[in-house]
C-alpha cells in the first residue's frame, strides 16, 4: 500500500479520473448553457456590427463592463423589421450557445426590437395593416407631381434647419412662391397640426387672396420613433391620403420610415430631396432649350439645303430657256424674210382686182 502511495505524484490528478477530449469538454459546456439558458432577453447597446455577403448579421452587445458576441442568421435578419444600427439601445430575444471553434459563448438572436418601444412598433405594424386593408396605401391613388409647381405649400416648423434646406434647395434649382404653414413637428399637438394643416392648404379655393398651392411637402428632421410618432397618427395618414393636391412626404433621415411615407404620393429621404424632386434645375431647362434651338436651326439649315438641292435638279432636268426661244425666233426670221414679198403680191393683186 505504501508503495502505491509512494508512486502517486504528488499533486496529480486521482488515479480512476476520467479523461476527455476537448470536442467532449466543448460538447458538455454548450449542453450545459443551452439547456439554462434556451429563451433569454437581454437588453443592451449594440456594438460593433459585421454584414457579410452571407447575409447573416454578426454583432455585439454590450453595456458598460461587458460585451456578448451575438449572430442573427440570415432567415431571421430578413423577417427583421429593425435592423440593428451600432449605438442603439435594444432588446434581443433569442438564446445562448457556444462556438467551439474559438472556445467562446454567444447569444443567437430570433428576435430585436429598440428598447421600449415594442409596444409602440406593435402598435404601428397594427396600424399599418389596417390602413393597407383599407386602401390608403394603393398605388392606384398615387398622383403625379406637377413639373413645375408655381406655388409650393410646405408643412413643417417654422423655425430650424428643415425650413431653410427647403428654401435653400428651391433658390437654387428653380425659385417658386412658397407658402409655409407652422406647426408642431413632434409632441402631442404635432399630428393634429399637421393633418389641418394639409387639410387646410386644400380648402383653399382657386383664384381666392391666397394662392391654392400646386404641390405640398411635409417636412421634418430625423429624429427617435417617439419624436417622429406624430407623422405615423391615423388623422395625418388619412390627410395625407385624401388630399387632392400631390404631397411629398419629407420626414425623418433616409432610414426613417413613417406610415404618412405610405400614403403621400412620393416620399423623399430627407427634406433636402424633396426640394430637389419637386422642381427642376433651371439652368439645366435653359441649357436644353438652348440645345433645342441650336437643333432646330440646324435642322431649317439642312432642309432648305434639301430644297435648294432638290430645285437644282429639277432644274438640270428642264431645257434651257434659249433652247426653246431659238427655234421661235428662227420662225421669227423666216417670216420676216418673206413678208416683203408677200405684202407686194398682195398689193398687186388688189390693184387688178380694182382695174376690172
Amino acid at each position: 500500500m505504501s508503495d502505491l502511495i509512494d508512486d502517486e505524484a504528488p499533486g496529480g490528478p486521482p488515479p480512476n479520473s476520467p479523461e476527455y477530449t476537448v470536442s467532449e469538454i466543448s460538447g458538455a459546456v454548450k449542453r450545459t448553457v443551452e439547456g439554462a439558458f434556451s429563451h433569454v432577453r437581454v437588453r443592451g447597446e449594440v456594438g460593433r456590427v459585421s454584414l457579410p455577403r452571407s447575409g447573416h448579421i454578426y454583432l455585439d452587445l454590450k453595456d458598460d463592463r461587458n460585451v456578448l458576441a451575438s449572430v442573427i442568421w440570415k432567415g431571421t435578419a430578413q423577417r427583421l423589421a429593425t435592423r440593428p444600427e451600432e449605438g442603439m439601445e435594444v432588446i434581443a430575444t433569442g438564446r445562448l450557445t457556444t462556438f467551439g471553434g474559438q472556445s467562446r459563448y454567444q447569444m443567437v438572436i430570433e428576435d430585436i426590437a429598440p428598447a421600449g418601444v415594442g409596444a409602440l412598433m406593435a402598435m404601428l405594424e397594427k396600424r399599418k395593416a389596417a390602413l393597407a386593408a383599407e386602401g390608403l396605401f394603393a398605388a392606384e391613388r398615387k398622383r403625379a407631381l406637377p413639373y413645375l409647381p408655381r406655388v409650393i405649400g410646405v408643412v413643417t416648423s417654422p423655425s430650424g434647419a428643415v425650413i431653410r434646406d427647403i428654401l435653400h434647395r428651391l433658390g437654387d434649382r428653380f425659385p417658386r412662391h412658397v407658402l409655409i404653414w407652422p406647426v408642431a413637428v413632434q409632441g402631442a399637438a404635432c399630428a393634429s397640426e399637421v393633418a389641418r394643416a394639409i387639410r387646410g392648404f386644400n380648402a383653399l379655393p382657386e383664384g381666392g387672396a391666397i394662392p391654392r398651392p400646386d404641390l405640398l411637402i411635409v417636412a421634418r428632421g430625423g429624429g427617435s420613433l417617439e419624436d417622429l410618432w406624430g407623422f405615423n397618427e391615423e388623422i395625418v395618414v388619412r390627410a395625407a391620403a385624401e388630399s387632392d393636391i400631390p404631397l411629398i412626404s419629407a420626414v425623418g433621415h433616409e432610414t426613417d420610415t413613417t406610415l404618412i411615407d405610405y400614403a403621400a404620393d412620393r416620399r423623399a429621404p430627407t427634406p433636402t430631396a424633396a426640394a430637389e424632386m419637386a422642381v427642376p434645375v433651371r439652368l439645366d431647362l435653359i441649357a436644353a432649350l438652348d440645345g433645342l434651338e441650336a437643333r432646330r436651326s440646324a435642322a431649317l439649315g439642312r432642309l432648305l439645303m434639301q430644297r435648294r438641292q432638290r430645285l437644282a435638279d429639277l432644274a438640270r432636268a428642264l431645257p434651257r430657256p434659249e433652247t426653246l426661244l431659238n427655234f421661235a425666233a428662227q420662225r421669227l426670221d423666216r417670216a420676216a424674210d418673206r413678208l416683203p414679198a408677200a405684202l407686194s403680191a398682195r398689193v398687186a393683186r388688189e390693184r387688178l382686182r380694182l382695174s376690172r
